[in-house]
């Protein structure tokens, strides 16, 4: 397979769509996006939750199918942005006492972090562990290895959801017949791709206003502090404009037209009147109230969602991102309701996209997610050449994907990426790999142990032959009394 023909593939369950693109990463740091396929899920995702499993499973072979078709390669593994209501993050602290003044090992650390990563959610599964600091004793610290302290004071943010979504989602890749390279956490990957160095380190919130959902995450000094999913969204303000007695795809598009964040008293008349379908008209007053109002509340649940720890300090301001972004006096409504006077609109995320496509030249925010997922790829998904005139359904009418090539899971200790979710695949692997070594070590216990036993005989036999010896020799005393005898006779 030629490097021409090497593509990383990542898919993102969005809830008003499903999106597939590939692309490759250039030597200048570049990604060159040569594939996008879209297709409708609101009927099977809600509130970026998979809850019809094989609606789910057959959309994701189409798009595979067509992303097959369009690169003209096999895809044997996707890279999967995980998101939705189901997550939510949770701060835990483990406090340990040592009885002496102790100097921190690297191997204390990876300890206490194992033993966060077994902390029990009743429901709920752990999909990464972000450290926040260290305290040792009195002081903060990034990297205590090396301190020499009697208490040690670990704090994590741990990313959580919903173990049945977890286990959902992987059932509905394994229905596909599509393995995960790896699941990445999209709001970490969206920040990442989105949010400047210095606005991480100074302190801000990173807005995603989605169909859905809105993603909120707090950043300060370069770490995540805290991370929520508000299920409330795009298709609230839709759903609020068709209560008028109009049609849902009416309602989107006087949305998209006529919609608008805030306005002022002097934008709004009541003569002005809005044509909303068949002899039906809305006016400008109540079209506007109904919009705000909603807006407003999506707003102040985010404001809610900005710990007090740090609401002061994020010199960085509040960055919005996502489709909701291009609404007109977004920023104005933000300022005004939030109180954070620095307010920035990311359209596009900051790597350097090469691209033809229609919808990522539009740069809007929306196609940000998946950009962000497919920049977090490092692993080649495709393989062989695909020929359109090969079957793309089976006799059983599930889609044929070339699994040939397995994914081989690197187990080796390396350090962990952050945003990375370990795949079940990957959990087997680790597992299988500490009871290797497990078996090993009690091995090499034994033969130590054997051993040992076998020079404890050896010197014990040793010993009781020495002491043999001496019991059939005379004693000093004695020998010395023999040898005076002996001398005086021969005198």
């Amino acid at each position: 397979m030629s490097a021409n023909q090497e593509f990383i593939v990542a898919i993102e369950l969005g809830s008003s769509k499903l999106t597939g693109i590939a692309g490759r990463k250039n030597m200048d740091g570049s990604i060159t996006v040569v594939a996008l396929c879209r297709e409708e899920s609101s009927s099977f995702i809600r509130n970026g939750v998979p809850y019809k499993i094989d609606k789910t499973a057959q959309c994701i072979s189409s798009i595979v199918n067509k992303l097959k078709m369009q690169l003209k390669v096999n895809i044997n593994r996707v890279y999967v942005g995980i998101g939705g209501q189901s997550i939510h993050s949770e701060r835990n602290v483990n406090v340990r006492d040592l009885p002496n003044v102790e100097m921190i090992t690297q191997r204390m650390i990876d300890d206490i972090q194992e033993t966060n990563r077994q902390m029990n959610y009743p429901g709920q599964y752990i999909l990464d562990s972000i450290t926040q600091e260290y305290k040792v004793d009195n002081l903060l610290q990034n990297d205590p290895v090396g301190i020499q302290c009697r208490h040690l004071e670990s704090n994590f943010l741990n990313i959580l959801c919903r173990e049945q979504f977890y286990n959902n989602l992987n059932e509905c890749f394994e229905i596909a017949g599509i393995p995960i390279a790896e699941m990445i956490l999209s709001p970490v990957a969206l920040a990442d791709s989105v949010l400047a160095d210095s606005e991480k380190r100074s302190g801000c919130v990173l807005v995603d206003l989605g169909a859905d959902t809105t993603t909120v995450a707090v950043y300060h000094k370069n770490i995540l502090r805290h991370l929520a999913v508000i299920p409330l969204g795009g298709s609230n303000i839709t759903r609020d404009i068709a209560s008028q007695h109009i049609e849902e795809d009416m309602a989107e598009d006087m949305k998209l037209r006529y919609g608008t964040a805030y306005s002022d008293f002097i934008d709004t008349n009541d003569a002005v009147q809005y044509n909303a379908g068949e002899d039906k008209q809305i006016s400008n007053i109540l079209f506007n109230d109904i919009v705000e109002s909603r807006l407003r509340e999506i707003i102040e649940n985010i404001n809610c969602q900005i710990p007090k720890t740090y609401r002061d300090s994020l010199l960085g301001g509040l960055i919005i991102t996502g489709g909701g972004c291009n609404m007109p006096n977004i920023e104005k409504a933000f300022v005004t309701y939030t109180g954070i006077q620095k307010v920035r609109i990311a359209k596009f995320v900051q790597q350097t996209i090469n691209s033809h496509i229609e919808e990522l030249s539009a740069r809007n925010g929306m196609m940000n997610g998946a950009l962000s997922i497919l920049a977090k790829g490092e692993m080649c998904c495709t393989g062989e050449e695909f020929h359109q005139n090969e079957e793309l359904f089976t006799q059983q009418g599930e889609a044929a994907v070339d699994v040939s090539s397995p994914v081989v899971i690197d187990v080796s200790p390396q350090p962990k990426r952050q945003g990375v979710v370990i795949t079940p695949v990957e959990i087997e692997a680790i597992e299988k790999r500490r009871a290797e070594e497990a078996a090993q070590a009690e091995a090499e216990a034994r033969a130590k142990a054997e051993a040992e036993a076998e020079k404890a005989k050896a010197l014990a036999e040793e010993e009781a032959k020495r002491m043999a010896d001496t019991g059939n020799k005379p004693s000093v005393g004695k020998r010395l009394k023999n040898w005076f005898r002996n001398f005086m006779s021969e005198e």
